[in-house]
């Protein structure tokens, strides 16, 4: 990612849907104005999802993502189907795409009420409109042609408006800190650390700082006790690897919170997480723990995911414990087999995505958690990396009360 681009977890994702050559591709490379995806009048030519990131005026930066079309059919087309389902899971504006002319058949009306039922915002295009041969009006849409460009320039209009309706900021640390606060950030440089760049979630976190206009000083564990010496910092902010170490470099006078801590809330569901820590404790031997992460990388000889994490869980919890592992978008959306799902702070997934897989574990009745808050929970430090957010260190006080 370039130092001016947006990230795509913050980008607003938009997915078109709809049957085999309602002309999806056709739309998304009107849309684009690039030949982004492959259009062919033979059935099925969308095999995988196709993304795209752009900018949408005046909704700004979104990624673009065509999918296969929702009627595949056989073993391959199943699997085709369940890709489209999946990337639902992280939409945040729908476009259901059907031809104009015709009624909506049975796929595309069960699939435009799963979009009611879960409340997302969506817009119906119907296109072929050049091909229209008698009057077809429809108010719940707009009429498109790819061909001509008929429509599509209200379309984008369109998508623009009810994104921007839709569309909630955030904070990520802004809310802790006024402006001429600073903060210190620690960011160990060990061998998982990527090569000449900062990982996201440091990078949004420093941005955001600068918005505020709060002095940023970064620093590795090494050189903290020494920053701490010259500053007295509003927060400090840590890599949750180090948590351990700098917590006892710390003051307790000063609120000490980690990256993970923070996408953790900005993701939206803190208190589930801190709920799913509290029932490390109960794991017992054969209970089997997915550990999953959002994005995938090469992994390490002291890998977090699969060789540090494991290793903490069993110390902790003196169990003999079975775990699996998953990356990237894959995510079982069957956990019933699972005491437990240790999840990454999920900076490479939009909100969507990372709300998706937290409810997918509730409703299986699954305790969930992420790597930050397990962690500060293995290491005895949690109550005090939730100093900053009191409601949520009192339902801490309250559960491990019980």
């Amino acid at each position: 990612m370039g130092l001016n681009d947006t990230a795509s977890a913050e980008r607003v994702h938009v997915g078109f849907f709809g049957l085999r050559n309602a002309g999806k591709s056709s739309l998304v490379n009107a849309v684009t104005g690039q030949a982004l995806s492959v259009v062919s009048p033979v059935k099925g030519t969308t095999t995988d999802p196709v993304k795209k990131a752009m900018e949408l005026l005046p909704l700004g930066p979104v990624l673009i993502i065509d999918t296969p079309g929702l009627d595949d059919e056989g073993m391959l087309g199943e699997l085709r189907v369940e890709k489209a389902r999946q990337i639902l899971e992280k939409t945040d504006l729908a476009v259901l795409v059907t031809e104009a002319g015709r009624a909506m058949n049975g796929p595309e009306q069960q699939f435009l009420s799963i979009l009611k039922e879960r409340k997302l915002p969506f817009v119906i295009a119907y296109t072929k409109a050049d091909l229209l041969t008698a009057p077809f009006d429809k108010t719940d849409g707009i009429l498109v042609s790819a061909k001509t460009g008929l429509g599509v320039h209200d379309l984008k209009e369109h998508l623009a408006a009810i994104g921007r309706a839709a569309k909630t900021e955030r904070a990520l640390i802004s809310d802790l800190v006024s402006a001429g606060d600073s903060v210190v950030l620690v960011i160990p440089i060990d061998a998982a650390a990527p090569k000449g760049r900062l990982i996201l979630p440091q990078q949004q976190t420093l941005r955001e700082l600068l918005d505020c206009h709060c002095s940023a000083i970064c620093c590795q564990v090494e050189e903290l006790a020494s920053v701490l010496s010259g500053t007295a910092p509003r927060l400090v902010v840590t890599d949750s690897q180090a948590f351990g170490r700098v917590s006892k470099t710390v003051p307790d006078r000063i609120p000490l919170t980690s990256f993970s801590i923070l996408f953790a809330r900005y993701k939206g569901e803190l208190e589930t997480l801190v709920r799913g820590a509290a029932q490390l404790s109960s794991l017992k031997d054969g209970d089997r723990v997915l550990i999953s992460e959002g994005c995938t990388h090469h992994r390490q000889c002291n890998d977090i995911g699969t060789v540090k994490l494991p290793g903490w869980l069993q110390a902790y919890t003196g169990k003999a414990l079975q775990f699996s592992f998953t990356s990237g978008g894959e995510f079982p959306q069957e956990l019933s087999q699972y005491a437990l799902v240790v999840h990454c702070g999920g900076c490479m997934l939009n909100e969507k995505a990372m709300q998706s897989r937290i409810r997918t574990a509730v409703s299986a009745g699954v305790p969930i958690v992420n790597y930050g808050v397990a962690i500060a929970q293995m290491h005895g430090i949690l109550r005090r990396s939730l100093g900053p957010f009191p409601a949520v260190s009192a339902l801490l006080d309250q559960l491990t009360s019980q």
